[in-house]
């Protein structure tokens, strides 16, 4: 069985640059036993690009 944990990282709408580090993200969750499993990004702005993109982590239940 796992827990699944999720960070959403919102994009600045005028260049759709990440507000934070991700990459700094993810090393931190894997100190902690989190995998990445997938990068969601969901068109939710005009023309459909999105405003957020979410980091998804799984690890296994103590």
């Amino acid at each position: 069985m796992y827990e699944h944990k999720f960070e959403k990282i919102e994009l600045s709408s005028f260049k759709l640059a990440p507000k934070e580090d991700y990459h700094a993200i993810v090393y931190e969750h894997e100190k902690d036993g989190w995998e990445l499993v997938q990068v969601f990004a969901p068109g939710t702005n005009a023309y459909g690009t999105p405003s957020f993109f979410e980091l998804i982590f799984k690890r296994k239940k103590a």
